[in-house]
């Protein structure tokens, strides 16, 4: 629920701007203002779980988001929608940590664990492509404000079935990192910030770089603080592991690499090929289905074969995946043009990433299970949000340039995608370089071992 909400909304927009009144520029804060506080409080979130009790904060968060998601809803101005994805964003925030560090605690035998993981990451995966599809079904037959409503019972279900089977684990009584909080949480908002200004506005805006540079100093003085703490936000011994760091580090390249194919190729298949908004989101239908499929494979796959030569397959498939749209044409077909392309990033994706969730959460000691799950969620959100904004300054810089000397509307938009398809693929590229530096061990736990 919480990853389909990012995409989800894509579908809804233009009707959201002609009900609503939103300008231009303002309707991107539907999108940004969730990102920006999701991706902004993650850590707090996760560390909060952790001090405080995680079940609590799961069922605080899924309740405040589903309210938010209900009067979302009912929103009349662009004031209370944006307010209303706020509140969903920091739901997100509170929910998300606490709900992987709940996997790995209630799940204690390993190969248990290891199907749980790997079917959070296949449905986390999987949610950005259905969101597409239930964005276009859901608008096309109702209205948009179904796509906000539909979180609601979703969300009271969860909230009953969490109060009635999911135990408390044991708590950690502790004094809560405020200083780590409020620099960790504004300097992550502030770089969220800079790389959504960045894709709107460009890298010499001022705000952009105040923006950046603020966010850098911030994360510097966090690390600073962490360092010094007694009892940190950020336990920095989460990066003491090679594996775990590695795998972070594939967390935040493998959405930047992967953000491409969903933002440019809904547009290629509408503005160039004629797709409708349901249709888009059904042509993403066959990558969902085997990613899903690919991440039910890692409690066989990982035990015999380890971490190493999974991310190394997996992100090379995708690199592959991404730089085969690089030959994307006016008449290129869906079959023989698109649909390989999403097959092997569809694979390439699930043998990469969906094993890292089991070599970080199954690696560190039950204390610090939600401040691990922050730490992976916000490199993932991260990671997309800076992945984008550079892509869309990539696209940007060839389009004009195909543009001005004189392209037709449909060359000017491939001229575009096919430079940030490059650059994708070469982010991509470098996520097989990290893969590399994994050990080449066994394991039922993945090939890890606590640091």
């Amino acid at each position: 629920m919480i990853i389909l909400d990012v995409t989800v909304m894509n579908v809804a927009l233009p009707r959201i701007r002609d009900d609503l009144g939103f300008s231009a520029t303002g309707l991107s804060w539907v999108m940004n203002s969730y990102t920006l506080v999701f991706g902004g409080l993650l850590l707090l979130g996760g560390r909060a779980g952790d001090l405080l009790g995680r079940r609590r904060l799961l069922i605080a968060g899924v309740t405040l988001f589903t309210v938010a998601s209900l009067a979302g809803g009912f929103a009349d101005t662009p004031a209370t929608l944006v307010a209303a994805r706020i509140a969903q964003g920091l739901g997100a925030a509170m929910a998300g940590p606490s709900t992987l560090a709940l996997l790995t605690t209630t799940f204690t035998e390993p190969r248990a664990r290891m199907r749980a993981l790997a079917l959070f990451s296949g449905m986390a995966s999987a949610g950005f492509a259905i969101g597409l599809i239930a964005g276009g079904l859901l608008t096309e037959w109702l209205s948009w404000r179904s796509v906000l409503f539909i979180n609601v019972p979703i969300g009271a279900l969860i909230s009953v079935l969490a109060m009635r089977y999911i135990h408390e684990p044991e708590r950690h009584p502790a004094r809560l990192d405020l200083l780590g909080a409020a620099t960790g949480s504004a300097g992550a908002a502030a770089l969220v910030y800079g790389f959504i200004r960045a894709a709107s506005d460009g890298w010499r805006d001022g705000y952009t770089v105040g923006s950046l540079v603020a966010g850098s100093v911030l994360l510097g003085t966090f690390v600073l603080v962490e360092a010094r703490t007694a009892q940190p936000l950020l336990p920095l011994r989460l990066f003491a592991d090679r594996n775990r760091a590695a795998a972070y580090l594939n967390f935040f390249l493998g959405p930047m690499a992967g953000m491409s194919m969903f933002f440019f190729l809904t547009q290629y298949l509408q503005d160039v090929h004629g797709y409708r908004a349901l249709s888009t989101g059904f042509a993403f239908l066959p990558m969902a289905l085997i990613l899903f499929g690919t991440t039910r494979l890692i409690p066989v796959l990982l035990p015999r074969f380890g971490p190493k030569p999974m991310a190394v397959s997996g992100a090379l498939l995708m690199t592959t995946g991404v730089a085969l749209l690089t030959r994307l044409g006016v008449d290129t077909g869906y079959a023989a043009g698109l649909l390989p392309s999403m097959l092997l990033m569809g694979v390439g994706m699930g043998l990469a990433f969906a094993p890292l969730n089991v070599v970080i959460m199954t690696s560190v000691p039950p204390a610090d299970a939600g401040a691990a799950g922050g730490v992976l969620q916000t490199m993932q959100q991260a990671g997309a949000t800076l992945g984008l904004a550079i892509l869309v300054t990539v696209f940007g810089a060839a389009s004009r340039d195909a543009a001005a000397a004189g392209a037709a509307p449909d060359h000017v938009l491939l001229a575009g995608m096919t430079d940030a398809f490059t650059a994708s693929a070469l982010i991509a590229a470098t996520a097989v370089l990290v893969a590399l530096s994994f050990r080449r061990e066994h394991g039922a736990d993945g090939g890890t071992e606590p640091a």
